[in-house]
């Protein structure tokens, strides 16, 4: 320890400005992430270019980066600094799987033949991810949820999934319902789908958001079923579940509004999360202004949405120009 620390001191000491420039990186990103977990993409990324103007070789840097270029829907830009983090910290099972969400948000836009290509770019990343690290519970479950989407001539199969499945069930048995659910779903199997969500809910008891984020899980499921009241029902029952208007607000409201019922409380949902403290780039403040704006320009709320969009923007000044939002009638 104290040779360890002999060591930073004399590096700090006989490389002018370097203790300056490691702190100075250090503080912009911890305000990069600060911004971007209150949805101030615009904020997160300029710190960003500071922190990496001062360090180019920060792969943390690089990977935040990637993630507010993926939530502004920029998904060149996301890739390109996903795939410098990984260059940097090349063991990292994170960065790696951030990458393959880069990748597959990528191939889901593309053309046919690029769609081809970036997906198996996107599957290898995934399974560098697990590689890497067997416990990674997100990367195991982002693998299943490839491995059922994806056909056999780009990697996938059930049968994987369900090995996955298997694997997280000792590490993550919520994740390992949903993913059950998933491949019951695509069998057409939905008697066996709706019964894992319901014990992903009953797994995730001890954590109100979540409780909360199963229940929405599904309501989602219902909505595709068609089977409204079931729908409404499980929807309100999250919604009620985390006091504290967290990411799986946005979730319910998302799906009353792909089901076209109820949108006045979908409405109400999105303000109370844009208010509360529970503010998280998994639902980021820009994007959710955006889709509040959308919803109140489809109900002929044209100020309203102004409003809306225009707060998006301060947010974000690409986003609404960017993403798929400001297009209904």
């Amino acid at each position: 320890m104290r040779l360890r620390f002999f060591i930073a001191l004399l590096l700090f000491w006989t490389v002018p400005g370097m203790g300056t420039a490691l702190a100075g990186t250090h503080d912009n990103l911890d305000t990069a992430r600060m911004a971007f977990q209150r949805g101030r993409a615009n904020d997160a990324l300029r710190a960003l270019d500071a922190a990496i103007h001062q360090n180019s070789n920060d792969a943390a840097a690089w990977n935040l980066q990637c993630r507010v270029y993926l939530a502004q829907g920029r998904t060149d830009d996301a890739v390109a600094s996903c795939r410098r983090a990984v260059q940097l910290a090349p063991s990292s099972s994170m960065d790696h799987l951030w990458l393959a969400r880069a990748l597959g948000e990528k191939a889901s836009q593309a053309s046919l033949m690029s769609a081809y290509k970036t997906a198996k770019l996107a599957h290898a990343e995934f399974e560098s991810a697990v590689s890497l690290d067997g416990n990674n519970r997100e990367a195991l479950s982002d693998l299943g949820q490839y491995y059922v989407e994806a056909p056999r001539i780009l990697g996938g199969g059930s049968d994987k999934a369900e090995d996955i499945a298997n694997r997280l069930s000792a590490i993550d048995p919520a994740r390992a319902d949903e993913l059950r659910a998933h491949i019951a779903e695509s069998k057409k199997d939905y008697a066996t789908a709706e019964q894992a969500l319901r014990a992903k809910i009953a797994v995730s008891h001890a954590s109100p958001a979540a409780a909360s984020q199963a229940w929405m899980d599904l309501g989602s499921f219902y909505q595709r079923r068609g089977r409204w009241s079931d729908m409404l029902a499980a929807l309100k029952k999250g919604a009620a579940t985390d006091n504290a208007h967290g990411p799986a607000l946005v979730d319910g409201a998302s799906t009353l509004i792909l089901a076209k019922r109820e949108t006045a409380l979908a409405e109400q949902w999105l303000r109370q999360y844009l208010n509360g403290n529970a503010l998280s780039e998994t639902a980021p403040a820009f994007a959710v202004h955006a889709e509040l704006g959308d919803l109140l320009k489809k109900r002929g709320n044209a100020s309203g949405a102004d409003e809306e969009f225009a707060a998006a923007r301060a947010l974000s000044a690409t986003y609404v120009e960017t993403a798929t939002v400001n297009t209904g009638d």
